[in-house]
Order: structure tokens, then sequence, then C-alpha cells
């Protein structure tokens, strides 16, 4: 059976690739404009591939520093389920357009990573190689974005760095579809994922998956 954590980063990562399209949409259509039109789709998927390296990289990190802390101290571990929980729920309001946006996430991650991180631009561009590519995917894989952090607070409450990356690894899964069918046919999947009954409908999945983690939380908390 699938771990609901692991399908709900998937899920977020899906209904969220409208948001992604719009951040990096463009950088994936430029890179096929820039490259051969017999290996642009390859281009795509590089870049692709290093933007989800990225975020496993994030995961594993930040689920190896919490799972050691959490190991010892049973508060701190039910602090993180909690707070994962309310992310959750932030983002199931956010996908069904009812709730504020992620902004102040992505402001503070422009602050202390993206501004630093951003120069590095300089020594993968031109982007003429499958490398470069990949390069180039992994440094805007760190662009400021409150989807991929509120994904991250969800990879805090895995066991180990391994289960962390794999967490991020779905939620970029989550997005390739959208990404690397940049085009008619991320058009034609940008109206559905933005379509009304699908936001409510995976919306309120996350939502009642943070409402069960919440619950679990607060009672081992009180108990």
């Amino acid at each position: 059976m699938i771990d609901p954590l692991f399908s709900s980063a998937f899920i977020m990562g899906f209904i969220g690739s409208g948001h992604c399209i719009a951040m990096c949409g463009g950088i994936a259509s430029s890179l096929q404009l820039a490259s051969k039109q017999s290996n642009s789709f390859y281009f795509v998927i590089a870049y692709n591939v290093g933007r989800a390296l990225s975020y496993m990289l994030a995961g594993a990190l930040v689920a190896g520093i919490s799972s050691h802390f959490a190991s010892q101290n049973q508060v701190f571990s039910l602090s993180l389920s909690l707070l994962s929980g309310l992310f959750m729920l932030l983002v199931g309001l956010y996908i069904m357009r009812l709730g504020a946006s992620l902004q102040w996430l992505e402001k503070v991650g422009k602050t202390l990573i993206w501004q630093h991180l951003v120069k590095l631009n300089k020594f993968l561009l031109p982007i003429n190689s499958l490398p470069k590519a990949v390069g180039y995917g992994a440094l805007w894989g760190w662009l400021p974005c409150g989807l991929v952090y509120s994904a991250l607070t969800w990879s805090m409450t895995s066991n180990n760095a391994l289960e962390g990356a794999f967490v991020m690894l779905c939620f970029a899964l989550g997005t390739f579809p959208a990404m690397i069918t940049i085009g008619i046919g991320a058009q034609k999947l940008h109206k559905f994922i933005n379509h009304s009954w699908t936001r409510l409908f995976l919306g309120s999945l996350l939502i009642w998956y943070g409402i069960y983690l919440i619950i679990i939380a607060t009672d081992k908390l009180v108990h």
C-alpha cells in the first residue's frame, strides 16, 4: 500500500504544476527553442531531472536533520506532524482557491537562498549540452516556491533522509506531465488542472489528510 504522504506529495505536485508552468515553463520552452528540434525533448527531460534532483536533495537534508532530533524527542516529532498537517490544510485551501497564497514563504526563500544561488547562472549559459541542462534544472530547483516549501514540511516528518528524498521525488513526478509536455499538451492539462471540480476534489483530499495528521498529532501530544 502506498503511504498517503507519498500520494499526497504527488497530488500536490500534479495540481500545483499550473504554478510550475507559470514560474518555470518559460525556461522549458526556451530549451526547446535553443536546442535542435531533434533533441529538444531530451533537453527538457534533462532540465526536469535536474529539478527533481534538487528537490530530492532538499528533502533528504531536512528529513535527515529533523529525523535526528525527532528520534530523541517525541514532542518534537509530534510537533513536526502537527506542522505538516497544518501546511497540508493550507495547500488544500490554496489549491481550492479558498485561502491566501503562499507568497510569504517564497519571499523568505528568495532572501535566504535564491538571491545567492541565482548568480551561478553564468556558469551554465548557454545551455548547449545535456549536462548543462541538468545543472540548470538543478539550479532552478531552488527557485522560491511556496508549494515546494510546503512539500518540504511534509518530508520533515519522514523517518530518514532517504524517505524524505522519496517524498520530494513524488512531488517532482507530479509536476512532470505538465512541465515535459510544454505547448499544446500542457495547455490542455493546465485547463484540466484548473477546472474548479478538479481543484475541489484534489484539494479536499489534502485537507482531509491534513486534518487526520493534526488529530493524530494532537491526541498524542495531549496523552
